[in-house]
């Protein structure tokens, strides 16, 4: 019975949203907010019980002195630090946590944005080793996809003011506004199979690995 009942709960969730969206009336929209609402509680005791796990694990990691205790150290102190800091701005500004002037807004403003700047500043050194793997024209496909990028990156750099390069900003917008974007519009279509595939799959409790 432990498996049949979320099993059923989830067939019955799932119809009862597909009917919500085809037929956005009462009694079925009132029954879609009903669920969204108890989804919403769901993922808040979910998000404490990952942060419990969290905490947990690094907390462990500190008392046995494992490898990189270090680190879940440094993630220990932060992550209460930006908690007590989130209470206190919340107290303060009477549930506005990121107002500007506020203790959390502070450590946003001048300690996670900074950081996630030199993540993506990392990332583009990646992405350059990435791309001379695969500009390297060794067969067709990677000669078009070279040729391809040359374009459109000469056609974002206003190098000069001639024809030749006027010519290549226009073609480079047509290759971002026609081929780039039938072929990201059949990736979407791809996912969104899918997404579509994967949700009959739990609905119909063929995928049944959330069980576990």
């Amino acid at each position: 019975m432990r498996r049949q009942i979320p099993l059923l709960l989830t067939f019955l969730t799932g119809v009862a949203i597909i009917i919500a969206f085809f037929i956005p009336h009462r009694p079925f929209n009132e029954v879609q907010d009903i669920l969204i609402d108890w989804a919403i509680i769901i993922t808040g005791f979910a998000l404490l019980l990952g942060v419990h796990s969290l905490l947990r694990k690094h907390i462990t990691h500190i008392q046995r002195k494992d490898s990189g205790w270090g680190f879940s150290l440094i993630l220990t102190f932060f992550f209460i630090g930006v908690f007590v800091a989130g209470i206190i701005s919340a107290f303060q500004y009477k549930g506005y946590s990121l107002t500007p002037g506020s203790s959390l807004y502070f450590v946003y403003d001048y300690m996670v944005i900074p950081l996630s700047a030199t993540m993506f500043a990392l990332l583009a050194f990646f992405i350059a080793s990435a791309a001379y793997r695969a500009f390297r024209a060794r067969r067709l496909n990677a000669t078009l996809l070279l040729v391809a990028a040359v374009i459109v990156m000469l056609g974002r750099v206003p190098i000069a003011e001639n024809a030749f390069f006027k010519f290549l900003t226009r073609f480079s917008d047509w290759f971002m506004f026609i081929p780039q974007m039938a072929a990201k519009r059949g990736i979407w279509i791809g996912i969104a199979l899918g997404a579509f595939a994967m949700s009959l799959r739990i609905i119909l409790g063929i995928e049944r690995t959330y069980l576990q």
